[in-house]
């Protein structure tokens, strides 16, 4: 049975078609947001999937390249790979849906959104988000929902709900926020160093807003949702606990877990994971439950340590940070490094510079962004973890976490007239043991500052985490949460910024929302664990950008020359401009607006680039003189090339005080000579003197 249903959100009519498509789905809603048009799917399969401890939720985010008007590039015209931007998406949809469906669910779950048109005024990625909060809603697949979803921009100081694409272009603010009745649930922001006074007050906007989306899916469930369907429950019977604690007592499990080296831990659960594996080993059922039920034990334990008793894995006080350490230039030749420690997380970050010909070309949705002039890649290998596997190149995490970092410090960065650069850093983790992509966000910008890249400010992350009880009011908030602490508490709020502001948020959480007490007091606990990260780690190993870029990244200068006589620079099929760039071995970009950047290593080859362009550009005036090259001669004179494409005449009576009978008397191809401008001769040749240079 078809049905559409309609409200008004920002301003704009949205519109979700269910019965209407996709109908063998367990849930389908066919979402229209003014002309955006995305079809958000769920689907569930029968049975949980043998022999896995978590729940097999996937998330997609399918970018139709037709949805804009384009036809894929490429051989076979067809859409690739996802997208950045689409991975980015997933894994915002996914964030705050995956706490929402049972804990001890492991059927697979699959919710597709289908991107089909977009209308610049209207995001797809914020109809797919609660296109999929919908789709799961109606149908019979256990979900303690629904869900909500509104992003929030900041203009001119005022907050504007649901930014369209020119909206977002001018914005101090890019925030995401989602929520269910009670709780907010996930919040993912970039911005230009916002207070955070500002960013709770905009959270919370955003909150109340989609109460009014909750509202409207509400009226949705209740005229076309499906009964929720039983399912096989995966939990670890209470029974196997209380044998498990026989064998291997609460305090034990303490003793066990309460160390601040990470190997030490492994070690100490391998020797219980094995005493527990030998006692069990009649009992084939639960034999087969033993390492989930460790997890499960451990986790309790942690958790019991941290609420009850305030006690920390690793010792460390609830606001206490973990040892730190940072240094600079700490791999030769590239144009700028940095280290950054904490605890056992380690980050090398390697920052390259090359002209604005080399940004990364984007070929996606968002008509508004062509290119990506600052770019950060972030690498997790598997030694990291003291794990052996073979790398298949940046996954999912991978490339949320380079996103993260970048986000963080793209509103410090200097504008393109400011350093005329692409910039690329690149984070290698060493070593992890929790929130590496705060590790990255520190060790990028001190990269940076090495680098010779005039930020504007100084950058730092942080994460804080969550212990929660069984009241709102039980809770322990955890500065610099170690990995431990990540896989077992209930959040993972990262949060960069400046000493004015912040920069990025990502929050992550395994509960059903947060509240307003709990949001506030991790921004404040943020704020200052990367106050002190600044000071008494950052600062003193490079306090502010170098003056010039390294000795081994490439100089730029830049000169602005008349748009019409680009075509002079560039010459006929490009001859006049590679002829320069063969001759002295620089790179050069010129704009449609006449901006030319010439980029090299030597000095004085740029030097002479920027002199030949200029020669080139010149409107020649009678006095005028150049340095050129004999590349012709014939019985009357010969002809003399003084910039690459640009030649003019040397009479013979002009080449000699002397009389001269013969031009290869004085001179012969290849000289090098001055010549004086005459003006133009007849034919409207430019024509030269050699002989009034003298």
């Amino acid at each position: 049975m078809y049905k559409s249903f309609s409200m008004e959100l920002a301003g704009r009519t949205l519109t979700v078609d269910i019965g209407r498509v996709a109908k063998q789905a367990n849930g389908a809603a066919l979402m229209h947001y003014g002309e955006t048009v995305v079809l958000s799917t769920a689907t569930a399969s029968d049975k949980p999937r043998d022999g896995i401890d978590f729940f097999p939720l996937s998330v997609e985010y399918e970018e139709k390249l037709y949805a804009v008007g384009k036809i894929p590039g490429g051989f076979n015209k067809r859409e690739g790979k996802a997208s950045e931007n689409a991975i980015l998406t997933s894994r915002v949809i996914d964030r705050p849906m995956r706490p929402l469906f049972p804990k001890d669910y492991r059927n697979d779950v699959t919710l597709n959104n289908m991107v089909m048109s977009v209308d610049p005024e209207c995001s797809p990625e914020l109809t797919a988000m609660i296109g999929s909060a919908i789709a799961v809603a109606i149908s019979d697949i256990p979900f303690d929902g629904p869900c909500a979803t509104t992003q929030v921009g900041l203009i001119d100081g005022e907050f504007v709900f649901n930014p369209n694409a020119a909206q977002n272009a001018v914005s101090d603010l890019k925030l995401t926020v989602a929520s269910t009745k009670e709780k907010v649930i996930m919040i993912e922001a970039g911005a230009n160093e916002v207070p955070e006074a500002k960013m709770i007050e905009a959270i919370y906007a955003a909150h109340e807003l989609n109460q009014k989306v909750i509202e409207f899916i509400n009226q949705i469930v209740a005229e076309v949702g499906k009964e929720k369907h039983t399912y096989e429950s995966c939990a670890i019977p209470a029974e196997l606990f209380e044998e498990m604690k026989k064998i291997v007592t609460p305090e034990e499990m303490e003793v066990a877990v309460f160390t601040d080296d990470k190997q030490t831990r492994e070690g100490n659960l391998k020797v219980i994971g094995e005493k527990l594996a030998e006692a069990f080993a009649d009992n084939e059922e639960w034999a087969a439950l033993i390492p989930d039920a460790l997890y499960q034990y451990q986790k309790k334990t942690v958790r019991k340590m941290i609420l009850k008793d305030h006690k920390r894995p690793d010792g460390r006080e609830l606001s206490q940070i973990r040892p730190l350490a940072a240094e600079v230039d700490i791999i030769p030749r590239v144009h700028g490094s940095a280290m950054f420690t904490r605890g056992q997380t380690q980050i090398c970050n390697v920052c390259t510079l090359a002209p604005l010909s080399e940004a990364q070309k984007l070929d996606g949705l968002d008509s508004n962004e062509t290119s990506k002039r600052y770019m950060h890649h972030y690498n997790f290998p598997a030694y990291s973890v003291g794990e052996t596997k073979v790398s298949r190149g940046p996954g999912r995490r991978e490339i949320g976490h380079g996103a993260l970092a970048e986000r963080a410090l793209i509103p410090v960065l200097p504008s393109e007239e400011e350093f005329p650069y692409a910039i690329r850093t690149v984070s290698e983790t060493f070593e992890s043991n929790g929130s590496t992509s705060m590790a990255s966000t520190c060790s990028s910008c001190m990269s940076l500052m090495a680098a010779g890249v005039p930020i504007k400010k100084m950058v730092a992350g942080i994460s804080c985490g969550l212990v929660t009880g069984d009241t709102d009011d039980d809770y322990v908030l955890l500065t610099d949460i170690q990995g431990l602490e990540d896989f077992f508490g209930d959040m993972d709020f990262k949060v960069t910024g400046t000493d004015a502001g912040i920069t990025a948020i990502q929050m992550d959480i395994k509960i059903h929302g947060l509240t307003r007490d709990i949001v506030e007091g991790a921004i404040a606990k943020c704020r200052e664990a990367r106050m002190f990260i600044m000071d008494t780690c950052m600062k003193p190993a490079i306090a502010e950008p170098r003056k010039e870029v390294g000795k081994y990244a490439p100089k730029i200068i830049q000169i602005q020359i008349d748009p019409a006589k680009i075509g002079d620079v560039v010459g006929q099929r490009g001859k006049t401009i590679n002829a320069i760039i063969e001759q002295t071995g620089v790179k050069i970009d010129i704009t449609d607006e006449g901006a030319v950047s010439i980029c090299g290593v030597e000095a004085e080859m740029m030097e002479t680039a920027k002199k030949m362009i200029e020669t080139i550009v010149t409107d020649f005036e009678e006095g005028m003189i150049f340095e050129g090259k004999v590349i012709s001669i014939k019985e009357f004179g010969a002809f003399i090339e003084f910039a690459p494409g640009k030649e003019g005449m040397v009479h013979i009576s002009k080449i000699s005080n002397e009389r001269i009978n013969h031009v290869e008397d004085v001179l012969t191809l290849g000289d090098k000579v001055k010549v004086v401008c005459l003006g133009k001769d007849k034919m409207g040749r430019i024509s030269f003197s050699i002989k009034d240079c003298q």
